[in-house]
């Protein structure tokens, strides 16, 4: 994604996250420690990269091994800037979307725009917690992590910097990482990148998406996150046939006005139903939800990844959170 009207930003934009990191990496500026082992997952894109879909991999996994752990995370867009932990019966409007779809696939999630606050909130509540995964936390290097694991797309490989691109990172970043996640079918595209810009572990996922075995047919597509393009041709991919396609700003927060677009695009179109990600599902009421499902059936579409070699990163991760 690249916005010409932005390109003349982009260098300072650059100057101030080189001068962040340096800052960092010659210890001027201080990286908290919590008392538990904290393990990142981020990127180096600000949105589409598959972040929470990877944490959720990886809590299944550490509980699968017998590792009680908690999540830490942002929370982008809340309507409240305390640091608490996300009722799963609770609004994405006040936890965010992302932690609330977290929450709801039965995590122990805490939200706060500082990470350590949330940990020190994290370890007085989660007692039992062995561990913390921090999601979409490449970036936030006041908290202090014994296992950076940082997901590249090939799209971020030929993006630029904010505001012109979606990058948060320059390529060159990837050296901080001690993890680099890639897709399975980007593996060869990105090998000149990694073999240039990173010398990390790497592990491979699949991409899927989870859908009932019954569709409607001709379903409208709609969704708020940064890369929808990737979103409707999984859909297809997966056999979905789309009437249309609706996109909305990442992290929107859907009102009256975008319930009434979205039923004025299945009547024009004749479409049979609707489908959207888990991530826009969790940001819309209940109450709305059942007027949509009234005039078509409403869909939701689950990203799921895996690994293509789980034992790795267990090893990985055994290693990290023993230190």
């Amino acid at each position: 994604m690249r916005r010409a009207w932005a390109a003349p930003l982009v260098p300072l934009y650059g100057l101030g996250v080189a001068a962040k990191n340096l800052a960092y990496d010659r210890a001027w500026f201080a990286a908290h420690r919590l008392r538990r082992p904290v393990i990142s997952v981020g990127s180096l894109s600000a949105g589409g990269a598959g972040k929470t879909p990877l944490v959720m991999l990886l809590a299944e996994l550490l509980a699968r091994e017998g590792f009680a752990m908690d999540v830490l995370s942002r929370g982008y867009g809340r309507g409240s800037g305390v640091v608490e932990k996300v009722d799963p019966a609770g609004l994405a409007a006040r936890f965010g979307d992302e932690p609330m779809e977290m929450a709801r696939a039965g995590l122990h999630v805490f939200v706060g725009a500082d990470r350590y606050e949330a940990g020190v909130v994290a370890e007085a509540a989660e007692p039992a917690s062995a561990l913390h995964l921090l999601d979409d936390g490449f970036q936030h290097r006041r908290l202090a992590r014994d296992l950076d694991v940082v997901l590249l797309t090939d799209e971020d490989a030929h993006d630029s910097l904010l505001p012109g691109g979606n990058l948060r990172e320059p390529l060159r970043s990837l050296r901080r990482a001690d993890v680099v996640v890639l897709r399975e079918d980007e593996a060869e595209e990105l090998s000149d990148a990694i073999d240039k810009y990173s010398s990390a572990e790497v592990w491979l996922v699949r991409r899927a998406i989870v859908l009932p075995s019954t569709l409607p047919s001709r379903m409208i597509a709609f969704c708020g996150i940064a890369r929808p393009g990737g979103f409707f041709a999984m859909l297809r991919e997966a056999g979905c046939e789309l009437a249309g396609q609706v996109e909305f700003p990442d992290h929107h927060a859907y009102r009256a006005e975008d319930y009434l677009r979205l039923v004025e695009a299945v009547l024009h179109a004749g479409a049979g139903g609707l489908v959207t990600t888990a991530k826009d599902a969790v940001k819309i009421p209940q109450v709305a939800m059942e007027k949509l499902s009234g005039v078509a059936p409403v869909i939701v579409a689950k990203l799921k990844v895996t690994l293509t070699d789980e034992d790795k990163a267990m090893q990985r991760i055994r290693r990290a959170v023993a230190k």
